[in-house]
C-alpha cells in the first residue's frame, strides 16, 4: 500500500453501515436492494454527528451497495461534502453462499475453514478472502495517496474492514474473525510514511477529535 511521504498521516476512518432487517440473520453479500432499518438510519445519524465534531474532513468514500451509500449519505451530509463511490470497497462476493440464512451457513462443513482459516478458502462461485483483502487494501491504498497528509471516510462492510484492520496490525489473515466490527462502529487508521498505526477498532461512542492530534 502507498504511504503518505510527509509528516503528517492520512488518517482513514472505517465506518462499518448500520443495520438492515437482514443483519447477523442472512449473509446478503452484493445482492442488491438492502437498504438500512429505521435502527440503521438512526445510527447512521449519530455517527454522522461523530464525524461532524471533527475539524477536518477532506472526503467521504462508500462501498456502491445501498445500505452503505445511505449510511455514508448521512455522514456526508453532516459535513457539506459530496459522496464518492468507490468498488473496491464492495463487500466479499459470497457466490452461491448469497442470501442464505446464516443458521443454515453455520451447518455447512465449510464453515470451520472459513472461521478457522480463511486464507485457504474461496466462496463456491465468488471470492476468495484474500482476493478481497488484496482488493480493499489497495483500494485504500490508492484513496490514501489521492489524500495525503488529510482525513478521510470510507463506509462499508464488516469482513473487508476486518481484513482491512488485520493487514495494517500485520497479523495473518487467519486471525482476522478475532476482530469485531459492528453496525456503525469507526476503527481509524493513521498511515504513515513508515507504515499503518491503528488508532481504535470498533468504537462506538466517544469523541473522534483525539484521532486528529
Amino acid at each position: 500500500m502507498k504511504r503518505t511521504s510527509g509528516a503528517r498521516p492520512t488518517l482513514v476512518l472505517l465506518v462499518r453501515h448500520g443495520l438492515t432487517a437482514t443483519t447477523g440473520r442472512v449473509l446478503p453479500g452484493r445482492a442488491p436492494g438492502l437498504h438500512l432499518s429505521d435502527e440503521g438510519r438512526r445510527q447512521a445519524d449519530a455517527v454522522a454527528k461523530r464525524i461532524a465534531s471533527l475539524p477536518r474532513v477532506a472526503a467521504v468514500y462508500t462501498s456502491p451497495l445501498e445500505r452503505a451509500r445511505e449510511t455514508a449519505a448521512a455522514i456526508a451530509r453532516a459535513r457539506r461534502l459530496g459522496l464518492r463511490v468507490e468498488r473496491g470497497l464492495l463487500e466479499l462476493d459470497y457466490g452461491n453462499w448469497t442470501g442464505q440464512s446464516i443458521r443454515r451457513i453455520v451447518r455447512k462443513p465449510e464453515w470451520r475453514a472459513v472461521q478457522r482459516h480463511p486464507s485457504g478458502f474461496r466462496f463456491p462461485g465468488g471470492e476468495s478472502f484474500t482476493e478481497m483483502q488484496a482488493r480493499v487494501v489497495g483500494a485504500l491504498g490508492r484513496l490514501v495517496a489521492r489524500h495525503p497528509g488529510r482525513t478521510i471516510v470510507a463506509v462499508f462492510h464488516a469482513d473487508p474492514i476486518k481484513a482491512a484492520v488485520a493487514h495494517a496490525l500485520g497479523a495473518h489473515l487467519d486471525l482476522f474473525q478475532r476482530i469485531a466490527i459492528a453496525p456503525a462502529s469507526v476503527t481509524a487508521i493513521a498511515y504513515r510514511a513508515h507504515g499503518p498505526v491503528v488508532l481504535t477498532v470498533n468504537s462506538m461512542d466517544g469523541d473522534l477529535a483525539k484521532l486528529q492530534t
